[in-house]
């Protein structure tokens, strides 16, 4: 099991203390650090500026979203990240949501399938630099059409690596199904181990498909999994319940909340739609007291040292190769990283 340090999104200023984290994690043979976007900070910022102080592990985003930049824009973002690595970069995507996607970026956020589809395939022709990139489009032609002067064009720089690791964030059945298929990895969140025989069967159907890009043998799955290391079970499960309560219930319209709909195949509609309720009229300390236990610890790791390696052995069992965790200090990334040695 390899583990993958979040650095996430930075909320109203930048956060404090990240350099010591990033230092910790590397020092305690993290595989990879990730930084990811939602509508403030930016995915590939943090990760140059903080990546530049390391030597070994690789750097991904997680997730980079589409709709933020073009196909090109986005290659363009990787191969020179790359570069700067040494060859660590992770390019991890994401279509995000239509309260993003339209309201931010003002972008349609229709048929997210075919846009991944299509973004992914002009990702990979920058990176293989093999001719002009070009593509029929329906949602990112090139050369597009206006002047008549527009000319399909290969990348200046040389990409390091044709083969840069291309990870989506996928989290309905359709999805996980393109992901396996035209992707290096996936990246999981609210993953359930109970449930890995359902995910299995949506990676199979990827997989199986004319010209899949990878099988079972060399495929990630880097799972977003809170690990809280604690005597405490109890008191910990509680206070993560709050953000449980935000993503299902803030976290999207109550008409499409994809964390939501996750939530509700692992068997807790009832649940999701009060927390919803609650959430959506403001009484969100309700919301959190609406989840119960299981619905917490059913996606993260919470317990002793013991515990926690068990866990760990039963993620891996159902298939996850990383685990993608959180910290607030540079011991609890020294405490997380010495359950695998």
């Amino acid at each position: 099991m390899k583990l993958g340090l979040q650095l996430g999104y930075w909320g109203a200023q930048p956060p404090s203390g990240v350099g010591e984290l990033v230092d910790a994690a590397e020092a305690a043979g993290f595989d990879a650090i990730f930084a990811a976007e939602s509508w403030g900070s930016d995915a590939f910022g943090p990760l140059a500026w903080w990546g530049s102080r390391t030597t070994t592990v690789r750097l991904g985003t997680s997730v980079a979203q589409l709709s933020a930049r073009t196909p090109t824009s986005c290659a363009m973002h990787a191969l020179t990240l790359d570069h700067l690595s040494g060859g660590r970069a992770i390019l991890g995507l994401g279509v995000s949501g239509p309260q993003v996607v339209e309201g931010w970026y003002g972008q349609p956020f229709a048929k997210p399938l075919a846009r991944t589809r299509e973004y992914v395939d002009i990702v990979r022709q920058v990176l293989a630099r093999e001719g002009p990139v070009t593509s029929d489009g329906p949602h990112y032609r090139l050369p597009v059409g206006g002047t008549g002067l527009g000319k399909a064009l290969k990348p200046i720089t040389h990409p390091l690596r044709a083969d840069l690791p291309i990870w989506l964030g996928a989290e309905g059945p359709k999805n996980v199904a393109l992901t396996a298929e035209i992707a290096d990895g996936w990246l999981a969140i609210y993953y359930s181990p109970r449930l890995a025989p359902m995910y299995d069967t949506w990676l199979d159907e990827g997989f199986a498909r004319p010209g899949a890009r990878r099988t079972r043998q060399d495929f990630e799955i880097a799972a977003t999994c809170q690990v809280v290391l604690t005597d405490d079970r109890v008191a910990a499960i509680a206070q993560l319940k709050p953000t449980i309560a935000l993503y299902v219930g803030g976290m999207g319209a109550p008409e499409l909340n994809f964390h939501a709909q996750v939530y509700r195949r692992m068997g807790y509609e009832r649940e999701v739609d009060e927390i919803g309720r609650l959430f959506m009229s403001g009484r969100k300390a309700e919301a959190a007291a609406v989840v119960p236990d299981e619905m917490v610890a059913e996606t993260m790791i919470i317990g002793d040292a013991d515990h926690a390696r068990r866990e760990v052995k039963r993620w891996e069992d159902a298939g996850v190769t990383m685990l993608l965790v959180t910290a607030r200090t540079a011991s609890e990334v020294t405490d997380i990283g010495a359950l695998l040695n």
